[in-house]
């Protein structure tokens, strides 16, 4: 029986109006539409709007943060177009991440030569312990970015969440902003994440899901599916340690029964075939390794035997 949750009310919007008039003439992102996305790529809806989005998106913590490095940021942006090209639209960036946002920039501005904006699916955060400042770091964070709005906006890792989601709430009641949501990392905070989950009217969580991560299956998920929350999983090889270890190893026969060619693969598609989750960021640096990621938006799906079976191998391995 599920439980009677607490309905929120909207945040006040005082103290940020100045900032909300002077954005309003701005305007916002077009949404995603089925034309945006490759015809074979897997899709879920956003549970609070029902906007599609591809099941795999592209993180960029660590692999995209390389300063000036001509070479290393051609290369990150030959890794958004292949993305792109196969269908990618969700692309996750953070203040925190060094580099990353004035790459992706970069790289979106690349796509289309500068003349208009990437047919991207913006994702970043607000990650600083000051609420007044919070507004000035998400302009920045867009201008590095280049692009005219964020489509989604998250609290990360609950840094001063009680300042920045107010913040973030009065954006999107504004127009100016689409969707609001919270982060965390490596089952931090858990216990706090629900509560915010069952008492704000947030859009998306993003969580730490993996085969050998699971702790999400028994509360956060069931909590976001029942509250309609978007689920956005990081770090599903375990910044590489996984996969690094199950490749040491052939892939099972049983993985062309979910068209699945290598391990990245085999662990994304568990990952997004899990009911509450929306989509998934793996993050990578590498034209070859982002090739191989997006082949996981495409065929069949694990069931949930099939689930069962991964986490069964790996675990042997």
């Amino acid at each position: 029986m599920k439980s009677k949750l607490h309905q929120a009310s909207r945040p006040p919007l005082a103290g940020r109006r100045r900032l909300l008039l002077a954005l309003a003439t701005t305007p916002l992102i077009a949404p995603l539409g089925a034309s945006a996305q490759s015809s074979s790529s897997l899709s879920r809806p956003i549970p609070s709007s029902g906007q599609a989005l591809p099941v795999i998106g592209l993180g960029s913590w660590i692999t995209f943060n390389v300063g000036n490095d001509r070479v290393a940021r051609e290369n990150c942006a030959e890794v958004i177009r292949i993305f792109f090209a196969a269908g990618g639209r969700v692309v996750d960036s953070s203040p925190m991440y060094g580099s990353s946002q004035e790459v992706i920039g970069y790289g979106l501005g690349k796509l289309t030569n500068g003349q208009q904006p990437a047919p991207v699916f913006a994702a970043d955060k607000v990650w600083i312990s000051s609420g007044t400042r919070g507004p000035g770091q998400i302009e920045t964070s867009r201008q590095n970015w280049n692009v005219p709005r964020f489509d989604l906006l998250q609290v990360h890792n609950l840094l001063a969440w009680q300042e920045h989601l107010p913040t973030l709430l009065a954006m999107k009641a504004a127009g100016q902003l689409r969707y609001v949501g919270i982060t965390t990392s490596e089952g931090r905070r858990h216990r706090e994440f629900e509560q915010i989950m069952a008492n704000q009217p947030i859009d998306f969580v993003q969580v730490t899901y993996n085969v050998l991560d699971r702790e999400v299956e028994q509360r956060i998920f069931p909590l976001a599916r029942e509250r309609r929350i978007g689920v956005i999983v990081n770090r599903p090889f375990r910044q590489g340690d996984l996969i690094r270890s199950v490749m040491r190893h052939p892939i099972p026969a049983w993985a062309a029964e979910i068209d699945c060619a290598n391990w990245a693969q085999i662990l994304l598609k568990f990952a997004v075939s899990h009911p509450a989750v929306t989509c998934a960021i793996p993050a990578t640096s590498s034209a070859a390794h982002v090739r191989e990621n997006m082949g996981a938006a495409v065929g069949r799906l694990p069931d949930e035997s099939m689930r069962r079976r991964i986490v069964a191998h790996i675990q042997k391995l």
